[in-house]
């Protein structure tokens, strides 16, 4: 029988690389400074956002955003930022008659830019859309909406057990949780990230899902 797969964005599909670094070029730091302090407050359990609080103390985050996206200094996705086994894998997934589906939290302007690279999906929302961001569970009320289908024939894949794991499953939804980014390798062992109903290392594994 057919699922529904539904893909998280950073560290699922989107490697974040870029998006540090850009964000450490207009904080004007060091990349690997940011990213330590990105590794420390993942370590804690923190907000990643609390990174860009410890380099600027009192930022306000939204504004630093909409102040890079008018020096045209924003969000930027392109090909290469995307993991190589995505476009393989949503692929083989919809050859196999499954639903393919990106949601996340992330910003209205990410959505259109991943809508740009005609990914082999059968639709994309983000959080800034949505107006509700995980971990509420509203977010996975309104992507069981977005699905179309029973949450029990939902597969959410995440790297993040607080933000994906836990809520999709209180939600009646089946988890993979990827072993993927700060979050995915930290939290790996993590009992949350043990409830996951498969635990994976590339999205390609998704392919052998059955029943």
């Amino acid at each position: 029988m057919s699922k529904t797969f539904v893909f998280d964005v950073g560290e699922t599909i989107v490697c974040d690389d870029r998006y540090w670094a850009s964000w450490a070029d207009w904080l004007d730091v060091p990349t690997h400074t940011l990213s330590a302090l990105v590794g420390a407050v993942v370590a804690q359990g923190r907000d990643n956002a609390d990174a860009l609080r410890l380099v600027r103390p009192g930022i306000d985050v939204g504004a630093e955003y909409a102040a890079r996206e008018a020096a045209g200094r924003g969000e930027h996705i392109e090909e290469a930022d995307l993991y190589p086994d995505v476009r393989p894998a949503l692929a083989a997934l919809r050859a196999a008659g499954h639903g393919v589906l990106i949601a996340g939290n992330q910003t209205r302007r990410v959505a259109e830019l991943l809508r740009a690279l005609a990914l082999p999906a059968d639709g994309i929302a983000t959080s800034g859309e949505w107006g509700v961001a995980k971990p509420d569970p509203a977010f996975f009320a309104r992507l069981v909406e977005f699905a179309g289908a029973p949450p029990r024939r939902i597969v959410y894949v995440g790297d993040h057990p607080a933000n994906d794991v836990i809520p999709a499953k209180a939600a009646g939804l089946c988890v993979a949780h990827i072993r993927r980014g700060p979050w995915g390798y930290l939290w790996a062992d993590d009992p949350a990230a043990a409830a996951a109903d498969w635990r994976i290392t590339s999205l390609e594994e998704l392919v052998g899902i059955t029943g």
